[in-house]
């Protein structure tokens, strides 16, 4: 006998929430339910991190099913966390719609100057890096800067910035950024266990990212660096057209396979009227320690620098392929914190002043725009 999504949750409806009293259907904390012969797979949202709470429910919710539709039932519980649901399962009191007009919400990012975006056609291209090392070079110029991690499935800032604790939550259930070297950090994987796999959907991770924007205590920043995931599909269509960008760095190594893909980046942002502040050549090549004065060109020789001037787009530089990157990242302290005076995290540095001049003279341009007057004579 197959099973069908309504005897799903109405088994689900009989397990109850001990903090709010009610059942999990009724609380709208079921998520993504997929039914395949036996086999029942959906995610069970909570607005905070409790294991113990998660693993008690995730064992009632089995018992409830293979007692009230089929005992040979296999269930496939994921866990999400979903920071908004807190707001509204705290009004789960009252039974009578508020009479109140709903409060009014400020635009997204409203205390940010500057929104930028580090993004790649394809992963492997030392995205990530670059952006934690953006952000760290930024602040080194005494600018207020935050990064949000926006890759759900694969975040990176936990172990770039070697963050192991739990950020804290307001009064008002806002997220509080964990700062590392003068940059306030946000990522999912401050919030889930290492080992925990994110199996979501897509509409599930943009609204977690919107969460991330609408719902965390950024303050006033003169740049916000987000990490974007690699690729161009839907999930990073929609973040490019929710949050106010200032403009999009595009990361690519100068092998051909990586610059067709991030022509592909290039085209989206375009498509979206999202300026490109330029292209990064990571891995442009490769220095032995033992002789300084040699260059390799393992992956081929300035594809970044001639896929830029091939689109009219700026090259903001390039990062050789050094062990001390990869080490420094690792370890948790990004290379221009940890050895700023290295060949490497000058480049870096050259690209974070490069891409600060940038939105310099976008400013001025705006500001020069802004004050022109025109005035009819009678």
């Amino acid at each position: 006998m197959s099973i069908h999504k309504e005897q799903i949750k109405s088994a689900l409806a009989y397990v109850i929430h001990t903090q709010y009293g009610k059942d999990l259907v009724t609380l709208g904390l079921i998520e993504d339910l997929i039914i395949q012969d036996k086999y029942v797979a959906f995610t069970l949202e909570l607005p905070k991190k409790d294991d113990a709470l998660a693993n008690q429910l995730k064992k009632e919710c089995t018992e409830s099913v293979q007692k009230f539709v089929d005992k040979e039932a296999v269930l496939d519980i994921t866990i999400g966390i979903n920071i908004s649901k807190q707001r509204e399962l705290d009004g789960e009191g009252s039974e009578q719609p508020s009479q109140q007009s709903p409060p009014k919400q400020e635009p997204v990012l409203s205390g940010v100057k500057h929104v930028i975006a580090v993004a790649s056609g394809k992963g492997g291209v030392g995205k990530s890096t670059v952006a934690a090392n953006l952000a760290v070079a930024l602040a080194k110029t005494g600018a207020r800067v935050g990064l949000l991690d926006t890759d759900i499935y694969g975040p990176s800032v936990p172990t770039m910035f070697n963050v192991t604790e739990r950020p804290n939550i307001t009064t008002k259930k806002k997220l509080v950024p964990i700062e590392r070297y003068g940059v306030h950090l946000v990522s999912m994987g401050f919030l889930v266990d290492t080992d925990q796999a994110m199996i979501w959907r897509g509409p599930m991770v943009t609204s977690a990212v919107k969460q991330f924007m609408q719902e965390v205590e950024w303050g006033e920043l003169d740049y916000l660096v987000l990490d974007l995931p690699p690729g161009t599909g839907d999930i990073q269509l929609t973040i490019v057209q929710t949050v106010p960008l200032t403009g999009a760095v595009i990361v690519s190594t100068p092998q051909t396979v990586a610059l067709d893909d991030a022509r592909k980046g290039v085209a989206m942002f375009n498509k979206v009227n999202v300026p490109v502040l330029g292209i990064v050549e990571n891995m442009a090549y490769f220095v032995p320690e033992d002789m300084p004065e040699k260059k390799y060109f393992i992956f081929g020789k300035h594809g970044a620098r001639k896929l830029a001037q091939r689109l009219e787009v700026p090259f903001l530089g390039e990062v050789p392929l050094r062990e001390q990157i990869r080490e420094t990242s690792d370890t948790g302290t990004p290379v221009v914190e940890a050895d700023p005076d290295s060949p490497a995290a000058q480049g870096l540095m050259e690209i974070a002043s490069r891409v600060q001049q940038t939105l310099d003279i976008q400013d001025r341009d705006r500001s020069s725009a802004s004050k022109i007057e025109i005035t009819i004579r009678p």
